[in-house]
């Protein structure tokens, strides 16, 4: 019996439909959004194993892993993320249903680590807005937009799992003393992972830049409000390359109109895109980019493979390396006996 995989025709790699096309065991199916409910689903009440597309606001939301979709699939034994987040999933339903959630965690490391540097730079040394000016043809002095170099500046990182850990190494190149808070890792560990261990409030008090790097999660929705924007050092800027939903964009925006930040380098919104009268995309300190610090090349065929080859080890048999909801494992493969026999 052959493991049935689905995945909606969005955008992916080609590397990873030709490496679950030539496995022997497994049968993929690309359905198309376009099509009838009732016709997709007549496939994948069927499946074994879905391959979801990790940004939520690009799935419609019938195909959301929700206890709903749950219900109707009897078959599904796990669901594969795209990427490193899996926003579209209910992991709590899931490990009710002994499903299985995989992600590719760790494949747009580099990238979004580099991409949270770019928008630091573009906001202390003014890249963007000096761009909007040349192209506005509205030319002062050159001293109207002068900068600050980042040298001997203070990061604090919130979360150093494979980003973070990856965007101290690059702030510590360019000379940057780095903080870090992670309720995850031990003191030690943070300082493996090249940065100095602090509380959330001495990190808030205490760096030029802060950058997000934590999952968004029940824990973390609405983690960084007015208090937090208030909290942290007169004149820094505030970085995120997370997860929309984590940072409150009103009190960012009150934060930014006070001057009591200098700016923000943002990649993430709490609807994506965000509204075109979004208040935020009217200040001319904030450098914005549309979710996409992980949307390179490389790291698009990064998630790919590794999406690829984490399906091919579950169907061998193998513990997923990347398993999110590690509680669901027994029931999981209670369900998989009981399904394949």
């Amino acid at each position: 019996m052959k493991t049935n995989v689905v995945r909606f025709n969005f955008w992916l790699n080609p590397a990873f439909d030709a490496q679950i096309g030539k496995a022997a065991d497994i049968n993929l199916s690309v359905l198309k959004h376009e099509d009838s409910d009732e016709k997709n689903m007549a496939v994948f009440s069927n499946a074994h194993i879905y391959h979801i597309l990790a940004a939520r606001d690009e799935v419609p939301s019938q195909w959301w892993v929700t206890e709903e979709l749950l219900s109707k699939s009897p078959n599904l034994l796990c669901v594969s993320s795209s990427g490193a987040g899996f926003d579209p999933v209910d992991v709590q339903a899931c490990n009710k249903h002994g499903v299985l959630v995989v992600n590719q965690s760790g494949c747009n490391a580099d990238s979004v680590a580099e991409h949270a540097i770019g928008l630091m730079l573009s906001v202390k040394h003014r890249i963007a807005e000096s761009d909007r000016v040349m192209r506005a043809n509205a030319y002062t002095t050159r001293e109207d937009l002068m900068g600050n170099e980042i040298r001997g500046l203070t990061m604090g990182i919130i979360g150093l799992g494979n980003i973070g850990r990856r965007t101290a190494l690059l702030a510590k190149a360019f000379g940057m003393e780095v903080l870090a808070y992670d309720p995850n890792l031990t003191q030690d560990e943070i300082i493996s992972r090249g940065a100095k261990p602090v509380s959330h409030d001495q990190l808030l008090a205490q760096s030029d830049v802060v950058s997000i790097h934590c999952p968004r999660n029940p824990q973390t929705l609405n983690y960084f409000g007015a208090a937090q924007f208030r909290a942290m050092k007169p004149g820094a800027v505030f970085i995120s390359t997370a997860r929309g939903g984590i940072h409150d964009e009103q009190a960012l925006y009150e934060a930014l109109r006070d001057k009591h930040l200098s700016g923000a380098g943002l990649d993430v919104w709490s609807v994506e895109p965000p509204a075109k009268d979004n208040p935020l995309l009217g200040l001319p300190n904030v450098t914005c980019t549309y979710h996409t610090a992980g949307v390179t090349h490389e790291a698009r065929r990064n998630a790919a493979v590794m999406g690829a080859d984490q399906i091919e080890g579950l169907v061998r048999g193998e513990r997923p390396p990347r398993l999110v909801n590690p509680e669901a494992w027994p029931a999981y493969l209670e369900r998989k006996k009981r399904i394949f026999g």
